[in-house]
Formats: structure tokens, C-alpha cells, sequence
């Protein structure tokens, strides 16, 4: 059991490596890792030769014993069987001849102790090879029983030379492990007072002291996932990490409960991000993701804190949400463009939200062909455009270098379902 105890203690030791915080690891830390696999050698090299011990033991100690007790000591007791048989018929007719009458005829008598002197020289010889072969495994034992146990014992002082041995090979890599925890202990000490005077800055200013980071924005999110009724829909929690310059939102469901991670990672390119209004959701800190590959399908998912939102808006260039308020924008100011504009600023201030140039332009642009070229038409702001003529359209409008180049009220490759599909998508 503690040779197997040992095996596995050694295979763990093989395989154990630290974990370190920062870019590399330290020459202490490599020593330590190198020293700790040459243990796991060390044990494993004495637990083979604990094994080779182990079973040279029945053939040097246990099979010789067995064997002299078998070959030797069992043949003297078939001779004391053999003896004590003979010993029995011998006082027999030893009694039996004293016991004779003697009235009884000489030749009779003379017969009968002729008889009983045949029987005690048999006997006499018989004592005599018992006494010899008594004599024999006495001296037998001093050599059959002590040998094998010297060999043991010669097997054992081996094994324990083998593990001086391996021990001394062992010794230089024992002292520079001494040296290694030293120097990570003094260290330890040192780098103690560091990481608690960093805490202390970062507890001050949290911002000046952000790690840099490749990501935009990381963290953790609530998402909304519906199912279906009457079910409603659930909440949960994911890891989710956004890169600005790729667009890329990713997100992995995440308990800490279990230990972790309890689900498998999901990525998508960000159309948009927009934030929800209370009004239209139960929960606080809620914003809406679109992503490109789903569009019109926005997930809804909800923050830590209002602090924590606007740091996620930020990131993802989110925008404040908007109502349906503007379909009814041309029933109020019908044919007066600048009218409407007014009536469209003066709603986005009632909501907190801005606009900037671009934006400006481009409801401007927009508002304009719908006023010059679409008034009339049934359906307007109803009938929806096509999603991929809609997405390209808008990605001209948001572009800084693209935006005045488009002509919208004199281009016929832009419909007005388009246009408007275009504006309603941009003011979500």
C-alpha cells in the first residue's frame, strides 16, 4: 500500500506544475518546477526498486525456508513416525517376553530370547540412524535458515544503499530547492507591501489604474432569453467581451456557483446598440445588441448598475431609444420640411437625446426625398424595404465620407419604402 502510495504521489509530482501570475515565470519558479520532477524520479526509481526487493524476498528468504521445511524437517518427522512405531513393538515384546512362565521348556525360552535380541539390535540400529539424522537437521538449521535470511537482509541493506544513493544525486537539487522557497519567501514579503500599496491606488482613482487590455469593455451581463409562452422568459447570466474594431461581441453563460463557465461561447458581429427605456421592460439597466447576422432581432440584456450601462453604451456606441412617435412625424408638418425637422428636434430633446452633424444630415436627407417623392404614396412608413438595401444604405449614411454623396431625392436606386425603412432603423 505504500509502495503504491508513493507511485501515485510520484505521477501527480510529475505532472504538478505552479501557476503563475504575470508574463514569465521567475528562475526560482523554474527551479522549483525542475526540482519537484526530479523528486518525482527519485520516488519512482526507490518504489522500483522497493518492487524488485519485494519479490527477491520469496525467492531468497520465503522459497528456501519452505523448501527446508518441506525436504528436510519433513523427512526426520517420517523417521520419528518411523521410531516412535518401532519404539511401541519393541517394549511390547520386550513385556511380553518378561511376562513368559519359567516352566516353559528351554528350547522354548532360549527361542524366545534369541527373538527378543533380533529386536533390540533392530531397534538399536533404527535409534541410532534417528539419533544421526536428529543430529544432521540440528546442524542443517544453522545453515539452511540463517542463509536465506542473510540474503534478505543483504536485499534490504541494498535497497537502502540504492536509495543513499539516489538520495545523494538528489542532494544538490535539495539544497538549490532550500535556496529557491528562501528567495520566494523574502520576496514574498516585498511584493506583500507592493500589491497592497497598488490596492490602496486603485481604491483612490479606479480609472487611472485600469489594466490596458485589448478588449473595448468586459465583463458580466444579464441576457434575456425568451422561451416560449407561457413560460415567459428568463434571465442569464453571461461573461461578455466587445472589440471595438472589429466589431466582435462575445458572451459565455457563466455561474458562480457551479465553478464557472456552464455553457459554450457565443460570438457576433455588433449592428447596434440601443438603450431601453423603462417604460418598456420590468428591469433596470436593460440596453438591446442587434446583431448583423439577425437583424431585426435585438437581444436585450441588462447591467450591474446605471454606472455600469453607461460604461457598456459607451463602449459599444450605443444610442438612446426612441418611440414610433416619428411615423406620425409628415401627418403634423405635411409639406413643410423644416417644420418637421423642428418637430423632430424638439421630441429627441424631450427624450434627453442628441444629434450630431451626421446625424442631422442624414434625417435632413432623408425627410427630404420622402417630402419631394413619396408624400402621396400609400403605406408610407408602413410598408417596409428590403433588409439588405435598407443595411447598405444606412452604412452610406453613417459614413462621414460617404454621407453628402448620397442623392436621395433624385436617385431611382433608392425606393421610398428604403428611405424610410433606412430612417425608422437609424432613429432606433
Amino acid at each position: 500500500d505504500l509502495s503504491a502510495a508513493q507511485k501515485k504521489f510520484a505521477h501527480s509530482l510529475r505532472d504538478f506544475k505552479f501557476e503563475f501570475i504575470g508574463d514569465a515565470e521567475t528562475d526560482d519558479e523554474r527551479s522549483i518546477d525542475a526540482s519537484l520532477h526530479e523528486f518525482s524520479n527519485f520516488l519512482k526509481n526507490l518504489e522500483e526498486q522497493r518492487e524488485i526487493l519485494a519479490l527477491s524476498v520469496t525467492e531468497t528468504l520465503i522459497k528456501p525456508l519452505e523448501r527446508f521445511r518441506k525436504e528436510q524437517l519433513g523427512a526426520v518427522k517420517e523417521e520419528k513416525k518411523k521410531f516412535d512405531k518401532e519404539t511401541e513393538k519393541n517394549y511390547s515384546l520386550l513385556e511380553k517376553h518378561l511376562n513368559l512362565s519359567a516352566k516353559k521348556k528351554e528350547l522354548q525360552l532360549q527361542e524366545a530370547d534369541n527373538q527378543v535380541e533380533l529386536n533390540r539390535k533392530h531397534f538399536y540400529d533404527l535409534s541410532l540412524e534417528y539419533v544421526c539424522k536428529l543430529q544432521e537437521i540440528q546442524e542443517r538449521k544453522t545453515f539452511e535458515c540463517v542463509e536465506p535470511v542473510l540474503s534478505f537482509f543483504q536485499g534490504l541493506f541494498t535497497f537502502y544503499h540504492q536509495g543513499y544513493e539516489l538520495a545523494k544525486d538528489f542532494n544538490h537539487y535539495k539544497m538549490a530547492l532550500q535556496i529557491n522557497i528562501q528567495n520566494t519567501r523574502n520576496r514574498f514579503e516585498g511584493t506583500r507591501s507592493e500589491v497592497e500599496e497598488l490596492m490602496n491606488k486603485i481604491r483612490r482613482n479606479p480609472q487611472e489604474h485600469k489594466r490596458a487590455n485589448h478588449l473595448t469593455m468586459e465583463g458580466y451581463l444579464y441576457v434575456q432569453e425568451k422561451r416560449p409562452a407561457p413560460f415567459g422568459s428568463s434571465w442569464v447570466k453571461h461573461y461578455c467581451t466587445y472589440r471595438k474594431e472589429t466589431k466582435k461581441f462575445t458572451m459565455i453563460p457563466f455561474e458562480h456557483r457551479s465553478g464557472g463557465k456552464v455553457g459554450d461561447e457565443e460570438l457576433f458581429i455588433l449592428t447596434y446598440c440601443t438603450k431601453r427605456n423603462i417604460d418598456t421592460t420590468d428591469r433596470r439597466f436593460c440596453f438591446d445588441l442587434e446583431a448583423s447576422d439577425r437583424p431585426g432581432v435585438p437581444v436585450t440584456m441588462q447591467a450591474f448598475s446605471e454606472e455600469d450601462r453607461k460604461l457598456w453604451m459607451e463602449a459599444l456606441d450605443g444610442k438612446e431609444a426612441v418611440s414610433d412617435f416619428f411615423f406620425h412625424v409628415h401627418l403634423y408638418e405635411r409639406h413643410n420640411c423644416n417644420g418637421a425637422l423642428k418637430l423632430f428636434i424638439h421630441f429627441f430633446s424631450l427624450l434627453g437625446a442628441q444629434l450630431d452633424k451626421i446625424g442631422f444630415t442624414v434625417i435632413k436627407k432623408c425627410i427630404s426625398a420622402v417630402e419631394t417623392r413619396g408624400i402621396n404614396d400609400q403605406g408610407l412608413y408602413r410598408v417596409v424595404g428590403v433588409s439588405s438595401k435598407v443595411q447598405r444604405l444606412l452604412s452610406l449614411l453613417m459614413d462621414a465620407k460617404t454621407c453628402n454623396e448620397v442623392d436621395l431625392e433624385n436617385s431611382v436606386e433608392w425606393e421610398v419604402k428604403t428611405i424610410t425603412s433606412a430612417m425608422k432603423q437609424y432613429l432606433r
